[in-house]
């Protein structure tokens, strides 16, 4: 039999150092995006060559579209994830497949983290869909791919929450002030102008604004205690 796979790539750059990327990465559940990650279990690990081998067995389940019922139910299935980290080099890969229903839809995964030269981190994602369903693998690796691009964007903004609440000062440079209020302004305009002179002014103002978004959402306590009013 011929299985014909569909194929997708993304790319996700994180605002955080390569290290502290991989520090949060064996945290990254539970996080509000992350509510069909059942379980996670360290079932190996291993130092050879200097480089981290890790083996993990982690439980998901995805709600079933209504055509998908006459293969499936909407059961939790196995997915394995096996890692590589290089120190050295300075890369962490991870390749991930699911071990059951595999007949109807076979996703295999390949991550890949590299730090970047401007000291951020890079996520290069990429997956391979695959189905044994006579007269339906065309749709069921269709419907695949777009799940897998949704569930990436999820993943993303996950990872990104953990990165957050692990690294709430990494995101940002913070400029020591007597005041906090002068803190944050100084932030907030420090990264305006170096986002603009990255780029065109549009892109500035996109990369600004998700900036100032991540950085309310780490320092909401102290937000709102510079604009509390006391009686």
């Amino acid at each position: 039999m011929v299985v014909t796979a569909s194929t997708c790539r993304t790319e996700t750059v994180f605002d955080y150092s390569w290290k502290h990327v991989v520090s949060a990465y064996w945290n990254r559940y539970p996080n509000p995006s992350s509510t069909h990650v059942l379980t996670e279990d360290t079932i190996k690990r291993e130092v050879r060559d200097g480089k981290l081998y890790s083996r993990r067995l982690l439980s998901k389940t995805n709600p079933v579209p209504k055509w998908g019922a006459r293969f499936y139910n909407n059961l939790p299935v196995k997915i394995v994830e096996d890692s590589v980290l290089d120190p050295v080099k300075k890369t962490f890969t991870t390749f991930t497949r699911n071990l059951g229903m595999k007949k109807i839809m076979k996703v295999d995964e390949i991550v890949v983290y590299s730090e970047q030269k401007d000291g951020r981190t890079l996520a290069v994602r990429r997956a391979y869909i695959s189905s044994q369903v006579f007269g339906f693998s065309r749709a069921i690796r269709a419907f695949g791919i777009e799940r897998f691009k949704v569930n990436g964007n999820k993943a993303s903004n996950g990872f990104n929450y953990v990165l957050c609440r692990m690294f709430p000062q990494d995101q940002l440079t913070s400029v020591t002030t007597t005041s906090q209020s002068t803190t944050a302004a100084s932030q907030f305009g420090d990264v305006a102008v170096a986002t603009t002179n990255a780029g065109s002014t549009s892109e500035a103002l996109k990369r600004t604004a998700k900036i100032g978004y991540e950085f309310c959402k780490c320092h909401a306590s102290k937000i709102a205690q510079l604009f509390s009013v006391r009686n």
